[in-house]
Order: C-alpha cells, then structure tokens, then sequence
C-alpha cells in the first residue's frame, strides 16, 4: 500500500498555521517581529519579522523562478508590519495555488536548472514546491521557539493538531 501526503495536503497545513500565526501575532502587536533572532544566526534575519518576510519571499521567488517570471523584489516588503507581512504572504500563496493547478502534469519531474545566489540549483517543480512548503514549516518552529525563549507562549502548531486529514485534538481539562 502506498500512502502520498499531497502538496494540496502540505499546502492545508501552512494555510492553517499561517492562520494561528496572524492571528497570534496580531493580537501581541507588530513590536512582537522586532524580537531577535539572536546572535548566532548567518546574518541573514535579526528578527521575527526577517524570518516571516523570508518564508513568504521564498513561497513568491520560487513560484516565480519556476514561471519563468522577473523576481519581485522584495525590499520594499515591511519586515514590521503584521498586517503588511501577512498581505503579502496571501499573495505569495495564491501565486503558489495557481501554479500548482495551472503546471502540467508532464512537468512535474522534469529537472530545471536556476542561477541562485551565485549557485547552481538543478532540481524538479515537484522537488522545488516540496521544499517551499517544507521551508516554511522549518522557519515557523524557529519563529515559535524565539517567541518562547522571549515569554510569547503559542499553543499546539503541530500536525497533528491541524484540522488536516481530519481527526480532533481537545483539551480535556475542565
């Protein structure tokens, strides 16, 4: 028996936790993505907000890259602004769902070759798209452990917990 976990399904997922994180960072207000991403990080994000604006900028670039698009640049992009990350992060998911539905079938495992940031990256639209959801599963645990080591407790982010593929998780306590 083969069971397959479907991009839609790994897409569900981000959805869903992209929704608890809006809304939890909402609610603790845009001085929460000032919150250091500590010192010993590669450089690359000092804050909470660097990291959101990642996962979304990745989601576009990659999306865009496999489109054969110009790169949106992203530097104009608020990196402390709930609302404006999470504007932007909607686009970049809807970009991802209409590739997705849009790409022909054929494609899917034929390796493409990129330029990317100075390297050289040969991989598959599947392998690509896999990786961008995957990415963005990583860097929100990072995001949830900085926010817990700096006193913003989060609830159950986990797979398990999500509504995808069904099932039920409730508190027992009462």
């Amino acid at each position: 028996m083969s069971v397959v976990v479907s991009l839609n399904e790994l897409m569900e997922y981000t959805d869903w936790e992209r929704g608890i994180w809006h809304d939890s960072l909402r609610k603790h207000g845009d001085p929460v993505l000032a919150t250091s991403a500590g010192p010993h990080g590669d450089g690359r994000f000092q804050s909470v907000g660097n990291l959101v604006k990642h996962i979304f900028s990745a989601e576009k670039r990659y999306v865009e890259r496999l489109s054969n698009r110009p790169l949106t640049d992203t530097a104009s992009i608020p990196n402390d602004s709930v609302e404006g990350l999470f504007h932007f992060g909607g686009q970049s998911r809807k970009d991802l769902r209409e590739f997705v539905a849009a790409f022909p079938s054929a494609g899917w495992d034929v390796a493409q070759e990129f330029n990317l940031m100075n390297n050289f990256l040969r991989a598959t639209p599947r392998k690509i798209v896999v990786h961008v959801l995957m990415h963005e599963i990583r860097h929100w645990a990072q995001i949830s452990t900085l926010l817990r080591l700096n006193g913003v407790a989060e609830g159950f982010h986990d797979f398990l917990f999500s509504p995808v593929l069904g099932g039920e998780f409730r508190s027992q306590a009462g």
